[in-house]
């Protein structure tokens, strides 16, 4: 059995390795449309199974293949990765002094069954000035991020309260992630 990461997100590229699992990088076109009258847990669990899905063709029967898509959730507002830097600052303004929502929706396929999963972590930025938000835009780092952040990045420094997985908000809850791997007969490495 290979263990196959169904994204190219360098950030969940490094978790998994810091969980010690050896996996190689699949991905494949599908549809990543939301329904924004649905429920946001739902819709992210239902994104990550269709991408899973997607790079199932690409693999062998008893492969094991994990998707993820992560969104911020703020004001009822669902916030993807920004489409150019004007979307950036005004994600960035919304979130600004309010508390907010990291959601990801978690696929671990194998052998035809999909073990699906939602992590919620809620978060607060402090509140930012026009100069905060162009000079972090600036860095370039908000743009391939849901939320236009990444809290592992420069925008740690807005985030003065955060209850939930951490790991989550960089895009793969690890702990929830890990359970279901061992539900498929996945021992991880624990020192």
């Amino acid at each position: 059995m290979n263990i196959i990461l169904a994204s190219a997100s360098p950030r969940r590229r490094e978790l998994l390795e810091r969980m010690g699992l050896s996996f190689t990088v699949r991905t494949a076109d599908h549809d990543e449309t939301m329904d924004v009258t649905a429920d946001p847990e739902l819709e992210v669990r239902r994104v990550s199974q269709l991408k899973a899905q997607a790079v199932e063709q690409l693999c062998e029967k008893e492969d094991l293949i994990i998707a993820a898509d992560t969104i911020v959730v703020c004001q009822g507002e669902i916030l993807g990765k920004p489409v150019d830097e004007e979307d950036a600052y005004r994600m960035l303004r919304l979130l600004s002094g309010r508390e907010h929502r990291v959601i990801t929706g978690l696929c671990v396929l194998k052998d035809g069954v999909a073990h699906c999963h939602s992590e919620v972590t809620h978060l607060r930025f402090v509140e930012l000035t026009d100069r905060q938000i162009r000079a972090y835009i600036a860095t370039g780092e908000p743009m391939d991020k849901a939320g236009a952040y990444g809290i592992q990045g420069r925008a740690s420094v807005f985030v003065p309260g955060i209850r939930g997985d951490y790991y989550n908000v960089m895009g793969l809850p690890v702990c929830a992630l890990a359970q279901i791997l061992e539900t498929c007969g996945v021992i991880l490495p624990v020192q």
